[in-house]
Order: C-alpha cells, then sequence, then structure tokens
C-alpha cells in the first residue's frame, strides 16, 4: 500500500490536462502507468469523466434564447385566438341559426298566402315611399327593378361571405 503519490503522477496529469494521452507519450511511461496503482486511478478516473462530460455536452443542444421566446409567445398568441375564437364561431353559428329561420319563416308565409312574391316587390317601394329618394328613370321599370336589388344584395353578402373565408388563415 502507498501513502503517497507517484513522482510519475503529475506529468500523466499534464498530459491527460492536454489530451495527449496515451498517443504522446513514451512507452517506458505507458509502462509506469500500467504498473503503477495510482497513476492507472488518474488515467481511468480522468478518461471517465471526460467521457461523461462529451456525452452531456451532446445531450445539451440547447437552442438560442431569442427563438425559444418566440416559439413561447407565439404559442402564446395562437392559445389566446383559440380561446377568442371559440365563442366568435358560436356566435356565427347563432346567427346563422336566425337567418335560415328567419328565411324559412318568410317562404313559409308566403307560400300560406299564395307565393304572391312579385306582388310583394312591386308593393316594396310604394310601402317604404323609396319613390321620392330616387330619380324618376329608375321608377320606369314597373317593379322589376326591385327583383333585381335582394338579388345584389344577396350576391354581395355572398362574396363577402366567401372573401372572408378564402382569405382566413387555417
Amino acid at each position: 500500500m502507498m501513502f503517497g503519490t507517484c513522482a510519475r503522477e503529475k506529468e500523466v496529469a499534464e498530459l491527460l490536462l492536454r489530451g495527449r494521452w496515451p498517443h504522446a507519450c513514451s512507452a517506458e511511461l505507458r509502462a509506469h502507468v500500467a504498473a503503477c496503482r495510482a497513476c492507472s486511478d488518474l488515467v481511468l478516473v480522468t478518461q471517465n469523466f471526460r467521457s461523461a462530460h462529451a456525452d452531456a455536452a451532446a445531450l445539451a443542444r440547447l437552442e438560442a434564447p431569442g427563438m425559444l421566446w418566440w416559439r413561447a409567445q407565439l404559442r402564446r398568441r395562437n392559445a389566446a385566438i383559440e380561446r377568442i375564437g371559440k365563442p366568435i364561431l358560436g356566435a356565427q353559428i347563432f346567427a346563422l341559426a336566425v337567418t335560415l329561420l328567419a328565411a324559412a319563416g318568410l317562404v313559409i308565409s308566403q307560400a300560406r298566402q299564395g307565393l304572391c312574391w312579385m306582388s310583394w316587390f312591386d308593393d316594396l317601394p310604394r310601402s317604404l315611399h323609396l319613390a321620392a329618394l330616387w330619380p324618376a328613370t329608375l321608377t320606369s321599370f314597373d317593379g322589376r327593378f326591385w327583383l333585381l336589388v335582394p338579388i345584389l344584395a344577396t350576391l354581395a353578402l355572398v362574396s363577402g361571405v366567401v372573401v372572408y373565408l378564402a382569405s382566413e388563415k387555417r
């Protein structure tokens, strides 16, 4: 049993520190390390620590802090948009249901009255008193112009919905 340190331990430690063990040392020093328990333990422990350090460094591939922050902000915004979007979707479905019910009620009421669609459109300008607002040339269409107005309004509404749905990012 040896109580002191080996005389060549400092030399072995220097080679290990510089990373030159065992390639840049003499055959005599390698033979000494094989025979000396203190030097062989030093080599074994140092090599194991270096191997563990290299493995740990290879596992810890962290991205840049700015990228991590940006992704966290993006996740936070997307979660907020999703939370806000759920009630809006519910309101849109409710509005669509109310509109469809109103349209169905109109169709049913007109069906009970004998489907007098054209007479209803003919009476619309007179009942709304819009004749005072329009030039005289527009009222000479004898009511057929008022059939064109709801068609154009429906076309504009459907076009707006299509553009909204097409431009929405999914």
